[in-house]
């Protein structure tokens, strides 16, 4: 029975042979450590050409340049404006800090140049608002750096609720985190990184969960946050200590609108996020639906997969059933390869963006409800915005 409740969910995949009769020209904004991802899947593409690199700290982009062995003539500039307006590009990584994503985002689409935007979208919903109307102004295409989304695993919790086999959702509890993962640099200061475990891997875990369930609205949250071990010297230099501005940890209550999955009051999301925390885990994800439910076990530091098998409770003929879904492995090219193809191939053949601003702009939502509510101390409203 267990072998006919996997085999709907089955379904075969294979990798679309490259076009390379067309070149495309490629920029990228900020050579931080984010873009050598980047920059490893162009440089195995035979039809991008990496032209330009911009960055603020003068020759870091010709240092990455030399790391990563780009060929071919690369022009560099001081900044994304420079950049974009001396060069002939189709496309730009946007790999900047997240205080930043917005206006090298919105410029690019007003010039005319598809972007691939790195995770989170931005800092704020009014910013994701912006995006998405340069985005629609523009006409160019703007996909959204959730490589997780590529994960054979991630499919397959899409897949289980589409199935039906879950029913209808109802409340699904999901987080993740690290017992100790706080970075350095500019991820932990406002100026730059404006909001710090939720920005970094909070969005992931949402997406995680949105995307299988269709991207319900949000409508209400009541949150909480802080930053008790960021700025502790009991776990930072004292340095680090002193300039740690934004969250370690945040937890929320979200009320869902029912959207395509959901009961009609709705699906509740219990939601929690860490960079440092004193235990492994703060739970696996639970989908919980009317006629089955879906565990994922967590990982021990949130990494874009799943923890282990995942598991369907579910009745038969009146007895409790588990079915385990075993874990599937990726093949192919790896999920960051993945993430920046199908966003060429997008440009290339004038489809639709792998990761659409219609959607991630709900995150952001999330993510900016739940910095709103923590720093009200009280239940927030979540408006989105007209765009």
């Amino acid at each position: 029975m267990a072998d006919e409740v996997l085999s709907q969910f089955q379904q075969a995949a294979a990798e679309k042979e490259i076009d390379a009769t067309k070149k495309l020209k490629v920029g990228i904004i900020g050579t931080g450590w984010i873009a050598e991802s980047h920059i490893q899947q162009y440089n195995v593409m035979p039809d991008v050409e990496v032209v330009a690199m911009a960055d603020l700290i003068p020759g870091k982009a010709e240092a990455f340049k030399e790391k990563w062995g780009v060929k071919g003539d690369v022009h560099f500039y001081p900044d994304h404006k420079s950049m974009i307006d001396n060069e002939e590009l189709d496309a730009v990584s946007v790999c900047t800090y997240n205080a930043t994503h917005a206006e090298c985002t919105i410029y690019a689409l007003e010039h005319g140049i598809n972007v691939l935007l790195e995770k989170p979208m931005c800092v704020t919903l009014d910013e994701a608002a912006e995006i998405v109307k340069a985005e629609k102004k523009s006409g160019k295409i703007l996909s959204i750096g959730f490589q997780p989304r590529y994960d054979a695993n991630m499919q397959m919790i899409k897949k289980i609720v589409e199935s039906g086999t879950l029913g209808e959702i109802y409340y699904i509890q999901t987080g993740g985190g690290r017992r100790r993962g706080i970075p350095n640099s500019t991820f932990i200061e406002k100026r730059t990184a404006g909001i710090g475990a939720l920005g970094d891997i909070g969005c992931y875990s949402l997406d995680m969960v949105l995307n299988a369930i269709g991207y319900p609205t949000p409508k209400t949250i009541s949150a909480y946050k802080s930053n008790f071990f960021g700025t502790s010297t009991e776990y930072q230099s004292e340095y680090d200590a002193k300039r740690f501005d934004v969250d370690d940890f945040a937890a929320a209550f979200i009320r869902l609108e029912p959207g395509k999955y959901g009961d009609k009051d709705g699906i509740i999301l219990d939601f929690r996020i860490a960079w440092a925390m004193h235990v492994d885990t703060p739970g696996d994800t639970i989908i919980f639906g009317k006629k089955a439910a879906l565990r994922i076990p967590s990982t021990d530091c949130w990494n874009g997969s799943v923890g282990g098998p995942m598991k369907i409770y579910h009745d038969i003929a009146g007895a409790r059933v588990e079915t385990v879904v075993p874990i599937i492995q990726n093949k192919g090219q790896g999920l960051f390869y993945k993430k920046v193809r199908s966003f060429l191939d997008a440009i290339k053949t004038g489809g639709t963006s792998p990761v659409p601003s219609s959607q991630i702009i709900k995150n952001q939502a999330i993510l900016d409800g739940i910095v709103r509510s923590a720093e009200a101390g009280k239940e927030v409203d979540i408006v989105m915005p007209e765009v």
